[in-house]
């Protein structure tokens, strides 16, 4: 199986644990025999426990890059979007970097779906059936419809012509409202959960159609000029040969706290305590000190470094545009050599607690407005420093002035206070080199 992610979101909605790099899939709440694992990480472990030969690839931007290597290793494709285009190009994108980057043929069948469902393992063996769908020819493209299990106004409907498990589609209908909804359900509509499939050709004869592009360097470098534009308005609601597969499985859209806790098998994680008046209350505790709730109903309390939200459960839906007036650098990330996390901003400095992994180091890079100060805490590696490396332990201390360039390599899980001393301090003062060992 061929099967491409899409990996997106803007990290609003589920504030404070998502931030504009760590979207609501990267957030690890999943219950499992050794911890917690993230929305990505649990659809990656599901696909390869069903298909353990299926080419993944993960469509998503520069952004989440880290995250994604972080979370699911070196093992996995990744087509970045240079900035976002919607779900149209990010697609075109993906099928060419199959074709001439991974070398699949064009004649064989490609599944799109979402990162982030909250799905068991037969969702995934559906998945596979509806690449056969796609790779038989009898319609260009292979719907999966998931089976409405009310009348909702956040989904759009598939109508198909019939009631069979695969059927021909005789329409599209946008987010109705609920007597709406009520209406398409009765006549056999199905939700559109953005699950489909095709032959790779026929997606890249559709992409050069519309796109004036060779291939796949040549996409990718003119992607800033793409029209912003779903594959539903470019692609479905213009082809006339679409077939649908019902899906009745369990199928949740967790993208908000609310719908979010109800899959969550613990009520706390982290530092949390609850007395026994407090009643469906769910908290999710990243920082390093207890969270205390007494008589509490339907809420859901969230605390991480970036902030602290404490919201009645139905209320967090509508959490968008208040976290849009919040505007602060992004406070913690992981990255795919570690993690970090911002402990204290001054007017001059900056402190900053770093996490690299066993075996993992940063790049080689330098800065032109800051002087650094790395204090080991934990763990074992070496420094490089305009070339020069030494080892590093628990106690050590690292200056480097403004200009010379460095790196920090792990030999075992190492921990770092990295202190930033400057007047600009930014993001991007960073220069990358070639290190020569």
């Amino acid at each position: 199986m061929n099967i491409i992610l899409l990996s997106g979101g803007s990290g609003k909605r589920l504030w404070p644990l998502s931030n504009e790099i760590r979207s609501k899939q990267f957030i690890k709440i999943f219950k499992t025999e050794n911890g917690y694992e993230s929305m990505v990480q649990r659809v990656f472990r599901q696909i390869r426990k069903v298909d353990r030969g299926a080419k993944v690839t993960v469509a998503t931007s520069k952004t989440q890059v880290s995250a994604l290597h972080n979370q699911l290793g070196g093992n996995v494709g990744i087509s970045v979007e240079p900035c976002r285009r919607d779900t149209f190009p990010a697609i075109a994108l993906a099928s060419a970097y199959l074709h001439d980057i991974q070398g699949v043929s064009g004649e064989e069948a490609v599944v799109v779906c979402p990162v982030d469902p909250y799905v068991e393992d037969d969702y995934f063996a559906a998945l596979n059936r509806l690449g056969e769908l796609a790779r038989s020819g009898e319609a260009n493209l292979a719907l999966m419809g998931i089976q409405p299990t009310y009348p909702s106004e956040k989904y759009g409907y598939i109508i198909p012509v019939d009631q069979e498990e695969i059927s021909r589609v005789d329409t599209f209908k946008e987010k109705p409202d609920e007597d709406t909804a009520r209406a398409y359900i009765a006549r056999g509509a199905l939700w559109n959960g953005g699950v489909f499939a095709y032959r790779l050709n026929y997606l890249l004869d559709k992409a050069h159609e519309l796109i004036d592009f060779t291939d796949y360097e040549d996409l990718y470098a003119k992607y800033d000029t793409l029209e912003k534009i779903s594959f539903d308005y470019a692609v479905v609601e213009k082809e006339s040969s679409i077939q649908v597969m019902r899906f009745a499985g369990e199928w949740k859209d967790l993208g908000t706290w609310n719908t979010l806790t109800e899959a969550m098998e613990d009520s706390s994680i982290g530092e949390a305590v609850m007395n026994d008046s407090c009643e469906n209350v769910h908290v999710i505790n990243e920082l390093d000190v207890p969270v205390l709730c007494m008589g509490l109903k339907d809420v859901v309390v969230s605390a991480s470094s970036e902030g602290i939200l404490v919201s009645d459960k139905e209320q967090s839906s509508y959490i968008k545009p208040y976290v849009d007036r919040i505007h602060q650098q992004v406070m913690f990330a992981d990255k795919s050599w570690g993690s970090f996390q911002v402990v204290d901003i001054e007017e001059e400095s900056m402190t900053v607690k770093v996490t690299l992994n066993p075996g993992h180091s940063m790049n080689y890079h330098s800065h032109e407005r800051r002087d650094e100060v790395w204090t080991v805490i934990s763990g074992e590696g070496r420094t490089i420093v305009d070339g020069m490396e030494q080892p590093v332990k628990a106690g050590d201390v690292v200056t480097m002035e403004a200009g010379c360039r460095h790196t920090i390599i792990a030999d075992t899980e190492l921990k770092v206070i990295e202190v930033q001393l400057g007047r600009e301090i930014s993001v991007h003062d960073k220069h990358k080199y070639e290190l020569e060992r």
